[in-house]
């Protein structure tokens, strides 16, 4: 299975649950995978509001499993389907997950800095349930719904460049030309 879009919480328990027997893997880069010794450390609940450059207000809730590689690897430590499903259980005993929630994983080692990624990608092999991840990504959401990116007090949208910094960069261009005219610079020549 593979998700272009961001996974809801329910949806990415549903395939845990389909596969209880399997030892659970994460891929987090190509070839590279988080150590079998690792840990899920915290779930988190994030509820997120934002207002967006053509100021619409946005709201959703991420739903955030942390993994840690303990320093010295546990060899004969390799977590189950079943066990992440256990502490999963735990977890919402105490903290009721939106079914909608979009998943995140957070992971992060000597090799590899921490970073928030979405299940991108499901494969159940042998003994193995691995979850490939993806970068998570920014947006445009007004340009993404079609609409222009907002508007600035001076009438400029906000994702173009204002015409100040236009400005600056031709009298920087100018000044360059002086400079490179003369060959020379001196203090207060305007030429830096």
């Amino acid at each position: 299975m593979n998700n272009l879009n961001p996974m809801n919480w329910q949806a990415f328990k549903n395939m845990l649950l389909e596969n209880p027997d399997k030892v659970l893997q994460f891929q987090y880069a190509e070839g590279e995978y988080v150590d079998a010794s690792y840990h899920i450390t915290e779930i988190k609940q994030a509820p997120i509001v934002s207002v967006d450059c053509g100021g619409v207000m946005n709201s959703w809730t991420e739903i955030v499993v942390q993994l840690w590689e303990p320093s010295v690897a546990e060899t004969e430590r390799a977590m189950k389907v079943s066990k992440a499903l256990s502490i999963i259980s735990l977890v919402e005993k105490s903290l009721p997950l939106n079914p909608l929630g979009v998943v995140k994983i957070e992971f992060g080692n000597s090799k590899f800095d921490t970073r928030q990624m979405y299940p991108s990608e499901f494969i159940a092999e042998g003994d193995s349930f691995t979850v490939n991840l993806a970068a998570d990504f920014t947006q445009c959401k007004a340009i993404t719904r079609g609409q222009s990116c907002g508007t600035t007090p001076s009438g400029e949208e906000c994702c173009t460049p204002s015409s100040a910094t236009v400005a600056n960069v031709k009298q920087v261009q100018v000044l360059e030309m002086v400079g490179a005219e003369t060959q020379s610079c001196t203090p207060g020549g305007g030429c830096c």
